[in-house]
């Protein structure tokens, strides 16, 4: 963790491990709280393995889907970490994503009362940081992690 470079995110999810991982690896749940609401998001390809894909749409009105996300990821170790990127696209291209290339690296361990979920997204330069913090990293990110929270938490607690 840099701090001139990286921003990060934790929280305390209170459901095992096993069901914050099936929130990230079901495209049916992932859709339910990848987006901050009332957005809608639709999942094109959810292969969770590393090189594989992570490409999503979204929709404001919930008819017309556009383009959001299409990013590769590097690193799968199941039930404990998912790292991927934007800056390579689920063709594995190099990519020059909007509003900013970053890579990041959820980490989910057991805690006494659920899962320990943290959040790490790298980016290239401290400007990139710092414009994804003035985008609202910390509202946007903390949204949805509150969201799958929710998601994994309904499935059943400890």
């Amino acid at each position: 963790m840099n701090p001139e470079l990286d921003l990060t995110l934790q929280r305390l999810i209170r459901a095992p491990r096993a069901a914050v991982w099936s929130a990230w690896t079901d495209p049916a749940r992932f859709e339910k709280w990848w987006l901050p609401a009332p957005t809608l998001c639709r999942v094109d390809r959810l292969e969770v393995r590393p090189g594989g894909a992570l490409v999503t749409r979204l929709s404001d009105d919930g008819t017309e889907f556009v383009p959001h996300l299409d990013a590769c990821f590097l690193v799968v170790d199941e039930l404990e970490r998912i790292v991927f990127t934007n800056a390579i696209d689920s063709a594995w291209r190099p990519a020059n994503p909007a509003p900013v290339p970053m890579t990041a690296e959820i980490t989910m361990a057991d805690h006494p009362d659920g899962t320990d979920y943290r959040v790490v997204v790298r980016h290239g330069d401290p400007g990139a940081r710092a414009h994804h913090e003035k985008l609202g990293f910390e509202e946007g990110w903390g949204s949805v992690t509150e969201q799958l929270a929710r998601i994994a938490e309904s499935q059943g607690a400890r």
